[in-house]
């Protein structure tokens, strides 16, 4: 029997599958030749799905832009191992030369080949000789231009040509590479050797932080969610028309199930049409991105290539959604020959299943409360729950907005104004319209306000305090000098730059005492000697008296000790000498006493957040020409009236040495990867909005279509504009602040529970909160703005012709 069975389910199988494909293809065929309004659903559909493909094209190409930016860096890392190679043909001496230009950071480095074969950095063709500098596009063109003047007193370099696309991690790489002599690099110090370019011997990337990690997860779903609910809305355009042509289907002998399938087909190719367009607009972005420098981030037009499985999916899942969402959508709809029921009084909405999904999401993620440590990894499940769980609650966040806006909506009475009333009425005789409007503003406020609670928290957490002071001085250098003489000459070229208000200099040095210690004959104690005007001293230690010609002792609880006493005290003699490896040299003692009058003070932290001890003289006690290897360090302010006062500080330490790295004094850092992410982030969040703000006006413009012979009739009887225009806006407005009370709730919810993941307190970012509702309010009304004129065209007596 079963023999007999199998050749007749397979034909039926085979005709089942060729029925489907006929009824889709005749949808196809509807949505060309149904006339100028199916054309005009078709391209509607296509616009919006376009959008949202083109926005999917462009997340799934992120991994690959970033390996590939990710791989070029790498490639041109210069970096000191364990141990430099011994100089030879094949080996390049190099020195850090990174700057700063108007809060853009310029990386560089120069370079002095040690024989006739070094390495050359990826980019370049030659290494650059003395005086000479290869540069970025970008840096040539910065330093060509009015902005970048004041920049070209810092290079004294001329360019000899500029790096090529391997040498750049992006096209707004702001890089150089310098040749300079061996002696310049004797002077200036901080150097190091390479006879390789790249990060081969790098060690293994850290584990990403699981605040970090579940901000990018959280990220992820908060910008990519109201896509795909944009996806799924655009193909519903025109949904009420479509339906009454389904009607006249049944009229001539079309069954339910074929005329759902002639919609879905239809809907399929809205979506497949789509998906071209998405992908002309991908391309179109794709070369407007390679010239797009955002927070310090750009990625070469070549860069931005859609990883190919999710390329797939986006290809495979945004028809599938679009058949799927069309037919969904008819199962609540009874399409008759003789017309469409849906214009009776429509059916409940149910809550159930509505209040599952947040419930489910919430239940997926209360178990990782305080559990998402630093166990969670890769290829931990945990992430994956994270994701799901957040999708859950933002999707049902959605999906309770239609219930709430019927469920207020039937209790307006007819009472009020007359543009109130026809808001009103026409959003009770089709609520899931305006709820499917604003579907995506809602999601997206709500995923952005848990964003912002769980961002406010983690950058609270991986901010630090640097101990430093950038009220008592706002920029440090240490400055590579040889002796003290060219300290204090460059200590007075800051004092005379311009903007420099003043500059605390302290030059440092070691000396040691005049006996070997009885316990470790091979060791002799040492101690710190400051030397540095009152000014600077009162910033490094605590004095109430201060002369020149005094000298301070500060204990600490390191010092070296000899016999149980410091050597430095009061009316002791030590020695200044030092041999070249670093040293004290008791054969050639250059003595020095510390003068009896020498109190004893304590330390006080500087404004870069350091404590010093020791020995501290201002010049008229100890001569700093004397001092054999000093340090000096610069900590300088600047007078606020000035502008650019910054950039001519770095221009003077430029001229000093092209290695002097002035750092701008912060009480707080941040992580490389908080950063990151951040820019990321805010780049995605960018672009949804621009998403969401398009979206939201071809839906409007396609709700407007479908309503142009309602216009028309309402004008016709005499109806004034102004009332429309307003009926309008509150037609908009009653949806989206209930969008926004719901997206508040469900968003608080979200951040809640995620704030208890990562195991940080309750915190709510008020101003966030403000802010999310202030730009969801904000993207609303520039839509209803931009509808007016089309609402105006339409609002005509013309508009009662028919064909």
């Amino acid at each position: 029997m079963s023999g007999q069975d199998a050749p007749a389910q397979e034909p039926r199988s085979r005709a089942s599958v060729a029925r489907w494909a006929a009824d889709l293809a005749m949808g196809a065929r509807f949505a060309v030749t149904g006339g100028r309004e199916s054309w005009a659903r078709t391209i509607m559909t296509a616009v919006g799905v376009g959008l949202g493909v083109a926005l999917l094209l462009l997340a799934s190409s992120a991994p690959t832009a970033y390996q590939l930016r990710g791989e070029r860096s790498d490639t041109r890392a210069a970096l000191g191992f364990q141990e430099d190679p011994e100089p030879g043909p094949e080996t390049i001496r190099l020195g850090q030369a990174n700057t700063t230009y108007r809060d853009q950071d310029i990386e560089g480095l120069v370079m002095a080949p040690d024989g006739d074969s070094p390495p050359k950095p990826p980019g370049i063709n030659q290494l650059p000789g003395p005086g000479q500098m290869w540069v970025s596009p970008a840096l040539e063109k910065l330093l060509d231009s009015d902005e970048g003047k004041l920049l070209r007193d810092r290079f004294p370099y001329r360019t000899i040509g500029t790096i090529s696309h391997d040498g750049l991690s992006g096209p707004s790489d702001l890089r150089y590479y310098a040749g300079i002599t061996h002696k310049a690099f004797d002077r200036a110090g901080n150097d190091y050797r390479i006879d390789r370019w790249g990060t081969k011997n790098a060690g293994k990337p850290q584990p990403l932080d699981p605040a970090l990690l579940l901000l990018v997860i959280v990220g992820c779903v908060v910008l990519l969610l109201p896509v795909l609910i944009f996806i799924a809305t655009a193909t519903r355009f025109g949904g009420e028309r479509r339906d009454r042509r389904l009607a006249a289907l049944r009229l001539v002998g079309a069954d339910i199930q074929m005329t759902r399938r002639i919609a879905a087909g239809e809907s399929l190719f809205g979506s497949l049409l789509g998906l071209a367009v998405g992908t002309g607009l991908f391309l179109l972005a794709r070369e407007i991105i390679g010239g797009v420098e955002v927070w310090d981030v750009s990625f070469f037009a070549s860069d931005i290539v859609p990883s190919t499985p999710l390329a797939l999916a986006v290809a495979v899942a945004v028809p599938a959604s679009a058949v799927m969402v069309t037919l969904v959508a008819l199962r609540g709809i009874a399409i008759e020959p003789l017309g469409v029921v849906r214009n009776a009084a429509p059916r409940r909405r149910r809550l159930w299943w509505r209040l599952l999904l947040p419930l489910l999401g919430l239940g997926l993620l209360l178990p990782l409360a305080g559990g998402f440590g630093s166990d969670s990894t890769s290829g931990d499940i945990k992430p994956y729950q994270a994701a799901i769980g957040a999708v859950l609650v933002l999707v049902g966040t959605t999906a309770l907005l239609p219930w709430v806006v019927e469920a207020v909506v039937e209790r307006f009475g007819g009472k009020g104004s007359v543009p109130w009333q026809l808001a009103t009425r026409r959003l009770q005789l089709s609520s899931g319209t305006a709820s499917r409007a604003v579907s995506g503003i809602t999601v997206a406020v709500a995923g952005a306000l848990a964003l912002q609670m769980l961002f406010a928290s983690v950058e609270a957490q991986d901010s630090t305090s640097t101990g430093q002071d950038p009220h008592r001085a706002q920029l440090m250098t240490n400055v590579p000098v040889s002796n003290g003489a060219e300290a204090r000459a460059a200590f007075e070229r800051y004092r005379a730059t311009k903007g420099v208000r003043d500059l605390l200099g302290v030059t440092e040095d070691y000396v040691s005492a005049l006996h070997h210690s009885k316990d470790d004959p091979s060791s002799v104690p040492e101690e710190a000697l400051t030397v540095a005007d009152c000014p600077s001293l009162r910033e490094v230690i605590r004095v109430t008296s201060c002369k020149n010609g005094d000298v301070f002792l500060v204990d600490s609880p390191d010092d070296y000790y000899e016999g149980g006493e410091k050597f430095a005290k009061p009316g002791a003699q030590i020695n200044l000498t030092y041999r070249d490896d670093g040293t004290p040299d008791l054969s050639k003692k250059k003595l020095w006493t510390i003068p009896r009058s020498a109190t004893k003070v304590k330390s006080r932290p500087d404004p870069i957040g350091a404590q010093r001890s020791g020995i501290f003289a201002t010049p008229g006690a100890f001569d700093v020409a004397d001092l054999p290897a000093p340090q000096a360090v610069a900590m300088i302010r600047l007078d606020a009236k000035v502008p650019d006062a910054t950039e001519y500080v770095r221009n003077v330490s430029a001229v000093l040495s092209p290695t002097i790295d002035v750092m701008r004094l912060s009480s707080t850092e941040q992580s490389d990867e908080f950063t990151v992410i951040r820019k990321s982030l805010f780049i995605g969040a960018t672009a949804t909005l621009l998403l969401i703000g398009a979206s939201m006006i071809v839906t409007t413009l396609e709700q407007l279509r479908e309503r142009k012979r309602l216009l028309s009739v309402l004008v016709a009887f005499g109806t004034r504009r102004t009332t429309l225009s307003w009926s309008v806006l509150w037609q908009t407005a009653v949806p989206v602040v209930l969008g926004l009370a719901l997206s508040i709730a469900g968003g608080l919810a979200l951040g809640v529970m995620l704030l208890k993941m990562v195991g940080q307190p309750l915190a709510v970012d008020w101003a966030g909160l403000g802010t999310m509702t202030g730009i969801g309010a904000g993207v609303i009304l520039l839509v209803t703005l931009v509808s007016l004129p089309p609402l105006w065209r339409m609002m005509r007596p013309e508009g009662l012709r028919t064909e």
